[in-house]
C-alpha cells in the first residue's frame, strides 16, 4: 500500500492564487503542475499518495463569526478517517488565525495549534503506527498586506502576530512530539496580498518536503 500523507491546511494548501499572472492557466487557483502539494506528489513518485485538504479560510480551532465551517479541530477527525490508514498528516495553519476579529495573540494561535494536535493525535486513523504530524509555520505577512482590501479585511496587527508565530509553534511541536518546519525562507508570499503562496513558493515548498518526508517516515 502506499504512504498516505494528508496534507491539511488553508487557502495556500487549496492552491489560492491572488496573482493570475503568476498561474500558466490565470485562474484563481494554481494548476496540478503548480501547487505544492502536487508537485510533492510527483517529485514523492508512486509510492506515495499526497491527499490535499487545503479550504480558504480554515483556521487551527477559532470559529469565523463570518463563515461556516472553518475551525479546523472541528473537522479534522472525520477527515482524516476518510484517509485511513494515514501515515503523515501535515498541518499548515496560522496565516487565518491571526485575523484581529479573533482577538488572539501568538501565544492564544499556538495553543490552538495544540488543541488541534492532540485531537488529531487521539482520531483512530493512524493503523498499526504512532501519529505522525509535521507542522509548517507558514511565511511572515508583511505590511503590503494593508495595500489591498483582503488585507484590511484581515485588521491591524497581522505581520506582527505572524512573525511571532514560529517560536511558539515550535514550542508546541516539542510539547505534542511533533516535527516542525519553519517556511519562511523557504516559501515566498506574493506581493498583492502579502500572504498567498507564489508559484515559487509552491516549488521551493515542495522540493523542500521531499527531503524531509522520506526521513520522516522512518522515524
Amino acid at each position: 500500500m502506499k504512504k498516505h500523507i494528508v496534507c491539511f491546511g488553508d487557502s495556500n494548501t487549496h492552491g489560492a492564487c491572488k496573482d493570475p499572472d503568476d498561474s500558466s492557466d490565470h485562474g484563481s487557483r494554481f494548476n496540478e503542475n503548480e501547487r505544492w502539494t502536487c508537485l510533492l506528489q510527483k517529485l514523492l513518485g508512486d509510492e506515495y499518495l499526497v491527499i490535499e485538504e487545503g479550504l480558504s479560510g480554515r483556521t487551527c480551532a477559532f470559529d469565523d463569526p463570518l463563515h461556516e465551517g472553518l475551525s479546523g479541530v472541528m473537522h479534522i477527525t472525520p477527515i482524516l478517517n476518510s484517509h485511513e490508514p494515514v501515515d503523515l498528516l501535515i498541518l499548515m495553519l496560522g496565516t487565518n488565525d491571526v485575523k484581529a476579529y479573533f482577538s488572539a495573540s501568538p501565544v492564544n494561535i499556538a495553543a490552538a495549534l495544540e488543541r488541534l494536535i492532540r485531537k488529531a493525535q487521539s482520531t483512530q486513523c493512524w493503523g498499526d503506527h504512532d501519529p505522525k504530524i509535521l507542522v509548517i509555520c507558514p511565511p511572515h505577512i508583511t505590511e503590503g498586506l494593508y495595500d489591498d482590501d483582503a488585507g484590511l479585511k484581515m485588521g491591524p496587527g497581522c505581520p506582527e502576530k505572524s512573525r511571532a508565530l514560529a517560536k511558539y509553534y515550535r514550542q508546541t511541536t516539542e510539547l505534542t512530539g511533533c516535527d516542525f518546519m519553519d517556511a519562511e525562507g523557504i516559501a515566498e508570499f506574493n506581493k498583492i496580498d502579502c500572504m498567498h503562496l507564489t508559484s515559487r513558493g509552491h516549488r521551493s515548498l515542495a522540493e523542500a518536503l521531499v527531503e524531509k518526508i522520506p526521513e520522516l517516515l522512518v522515524k
